[in-house]
């Protein structure tokens, strides 16, 4: 069996001292646990950390201003490394690669839109995934704003949700434009920003980031594959195995089989990403309908007949159990 994705020690710690900065009150045992944590954070750790943030903190742009408060220190070797690169066209080649020392699970992308470069962020959890996607995006703005002397802004940034507050307050925040209820978050650079030098660009000390960051890498890549097929079917429900399998530039054969290296299957993952989505979705109160077509489900019928093969009741039930439990 492969391992729940991790995070690494330092985003976490970087995550708590920015939460305390700007006034949220941690629980002791919250902050002890994390303490206590020596190597890499587990997901599950995590998440809990940001539904304490999401309860007690009133600014709806939490996410946000912590995400611009994130150092590329505290980002491991993989964020030093990126800091060495000559450009920022090579950082982001770096971040493509090293990003699962930051965070399991979750997936970068790159895309070319005629002059433009497109960096897609693929979150891979569901907890609180508003405010903990802006933190992302607004860590990726930083960095890339600070790497470059300031030179780096994005043109555009895209988030899948409704603003959480005015979308002036986002712009101000970011410096760009930013777009909501989009199908994906990203950042949008000119091409020309790819070439910008880096202000702390050191070869030899990239050389040497680089042999550290691919022993990290290679450390975690029992979870490497099934993470990222995670992650792209949450963001992409209604896709099958082959589709996925071309987004990784494998084919669907080949995807199967690196998966049962694994000890998983393509099935698998996707079930147990879909029944997580579609028991969030319950627990809000979502149509039935509209949950069985956004993850891709012809009808209820067939929606209903593959929750209860997951959760073991309906989804009628599963929604009263949720109510149950709120009291």
């Amino acid at each position: 069996m492969s391992k729940p994705p991790t995070v690494t020690l330092r985003f976490s710690q970087a995550i708590v001292q920015a939460s305390e900065r700007l006034g949220v009150v941690l629980p002791p045992l919250l902050l002890a646990e994390f303490r206590s944590q020596t190597v890499r954070v587990p997901l599950s750790l995590q998440d809990r950390l940001w539904e304490t943030i999401n309860l007690t903190q009133s600014d709806p742009l939490i996410g946000l201003r912590m995400g611009l408060e994130i150092q590329v220190g505290h980002l491991d070797s993989a964020g030093l490394l990126l800091m060495s690169c000559d450009t920022l066209g090579s950082a982001v080649d770096a971040l493509l690669e090293y990003f699962p020392i930051i965070s399991e699970g979750c997936l970068l992308e790159l895309a070319a839109e005629d002059e433009r470069i497109r960096l897609r962020y693929f979150p891979s959890y569901d907890s609180c995934r508003e405010i903990r996607a802006e933190a992302a995006i607004g860590c990726f703005v930083h960095l890339s704003r600070w790497m470059t002397g300031g030179r780096a802004v994005p043109t555009e940034v895209c988030l899948r949700h409704a603003p959480r507050a005015a979308s002036g307050d986002y712009q101000a925040l970011l410096g760009c434009r930013v777009r909501f209820g989009v199908d994906n978050y990203s950042l949008l650079y000119s091409k020309q920003d790819m070439d910008i030098p880096l202000i702390q660009a050191n070869q030899a000390l990239r050389n040497h980031l680089q042999q550290v960051a691919s022993q990290m890498l290679a450390s975690l890549s029992e979870r490497g594959l099934s993470s990222q097929v995670e992650a792209l079917v949450r963001h992409h429900p209604r896709w099958g195995k082959e589709r996925i399998a071309y987004l990784l530039g494998m084919s669907g054969r080949h995807l199967t089989r690196r998966l049962a290296e694994e000890g998983s299957s393509f099935k698998l993952l996707r079930d147990t990403v879909l029944h997580r989505m579609a028991a969030e979705r319950l627990r809000r109160g979502d149509r039935l309908l509209e949950v069985a077509l956004e993850l891709g489900f012809s009808d209820e019928s067939a929606f209903a007949k593959a929750f209860r093969r997951w959760a073991g009741v309906s989804p009628a039930r599963f929604r009263e159990q949720a109510r149950e439990e709120c009291g």
